[in-house]
């Protein structure tokens, strides 16, 4: 692996500790500082605004100025909201260093765009997927150390740790060199992404698979404590199991043909759902947060999808265009998964579990057609027009 890779490995390695022992805990402190599941549903929406707002400037940004500046202004950005969420002692404030944490989201396209052009000879699932199992190994411990400091030290405690280890991970992430931009010929246009017609037909399709495979997710804390009695240690211990889940499913997955580790990606956390919906202890809920790590392994494949679509010269933006759909999906899954709670708590995996089965019958279709894998083909196929 390249020196540039290995940096952002180590540094997604390191946040990947810091985020991971707090992200599981969040909705479980903001229900301490009096949010209802509805106001969390609604939280996790907002925050999901803040990364929508942001994904296809940061991705034009990076394809105009340099994908580096781009990264170094997420960490730093993330290394900040992380102290206002540590330091605040009421909603307001801590929901306010909540949603800044959640801009910080517009780093994804950059960072991806960044990675796929520092691959060289590997192919893009497979440094994409290798490069997010440092963050997932990361998560490995993340959970348990937090739910550890949770329980004797309480919540707060949690988020002062996660911000001086997302320190040391800023300081690794400023050590990235430079990359050349691709710019594109001089006639084409702003537009040409919207003449890509395979690439235009892929957004809603991955919109979808992230509603259904998101759903599930936002509350589940709260339902493992509420429904079936789980301690902050055995909460943290799952989400450490997910963290293996992340990484076994991406290094298993990664291997595979792209297409095919997007379908079964879906497919373990439809298995999730069944498993929290049926399941009734810490053997089938620590299955269940296993196979979840299917949502971030086919999230990561559709990216690798996209890059067969598009221009090395429109990466970022394609990147930060299809991250926005992902990020409407989010806002619009956790509200409903919020009001699907409050009315029943196993709701929320039966409606996922069954949108899940829709999706992946709605994927097969997409993706029976045969995929370009150059832009050349594009060309060849007239599946693009040159602006």
């Amino acid at each position: 692996m390249k020196r540039d890779l290995i940096f952002v490995a180590l540094s997604l390695l390191t946040w990947g500790v810091g985020e991971t022992a707090f992200i599981a805990f969040q909705p479980l402190y903001l229900q301490e500082l009096g949010a209802n599941p509805l106001n969390i549903g609604v939280i996790f929406g907002a925050s999901g605004i803040m990364a929508l707002l942001a994904h296809i400037p940061a991705g034009f940004l990076s394809d105009r100025f340099g994908r580096r500046p781009v990264i170094w202004a997420a960490w730093i950005i993330g290394l900040v909201a992380t102290w206002i969420m540590a330091l605040a002692n009421t909603l307001p404030w801590f929901v306010a260093g909540m949603l800044m944490y959640g801009l910080t989201m517009f780093v994804i396209a950059p960072l991806n765009s960044y990675v796929t052009a520092a691959r060289g000879d590997l192919a893009v699932g497979r440094v994409l997927t290798l490069v997010s199992s440092a963050y997932n190994v990361g998560a490995i411990g993340g959970p348990i150390i937090g739910g550890m400091i949770g329980d004797r030290f309480g919540f707060k405690s949690i988020f002062l740790m996660a911000g001086c280890l997302f320190f040391v991970s800023t300081i690794l992430i400023l050590f990235v060199r430079s990359q050349p931009r691709d710019l594109p010929a001089h006639h084409q246009t702003d537009y040409r992404l919207v003449k890509n017609l395979r690439f235009m037909a892929f957004l809603p399709v991955f919109f979808l698979v992230i509603f259904a495979t998101y759903l599930p997710q936002p509350l589940s804390p709260n339902y493992l404590q509420s429904q079936h009695g789980l301690s902050l240690a055995n909460i943290g211990r799952l989400y450490s199991i997910n963290g293996i889940g992340i990484v076994v499913l991406n290094l298993i997955l990664g291997q595979l043909d792209a297409r095919l580790g997007f379908l079964l990606g879906q497919l373990a956390v439809g298995l999730f759902s069944i498993l929290l919906w049926k399941g009734n202890g810490m053997v089938a809920f620590a299955t269940g947060y296993f196979l979840v790590g299917g949502f971030r392994t086919a999230r990561v494949l559709a990216m690798a999808q996209v890059r067969s679509l598009i221009r090395s010269a429109d990466m970022g933006l394609a990147y930060g265009v299809t991250e926005t759909a992902g990020a409407i999906a989010l806002i619009l899954a956790a509200p409903l998964s919020g009001y699907l709670y409050d009315r029943n708590p196993v709701s929320i995996y039966i409606v996922s579990a069954v949108m899940v089965v829709g999706t992946m019958l709605i994927s097969i279709i997409y993706l029976d057609r045969k995929q370009p894998q150059s832009y050349d083909e594009l060309l060849a196929q007239e599946e693009i027009m040159p602006g």
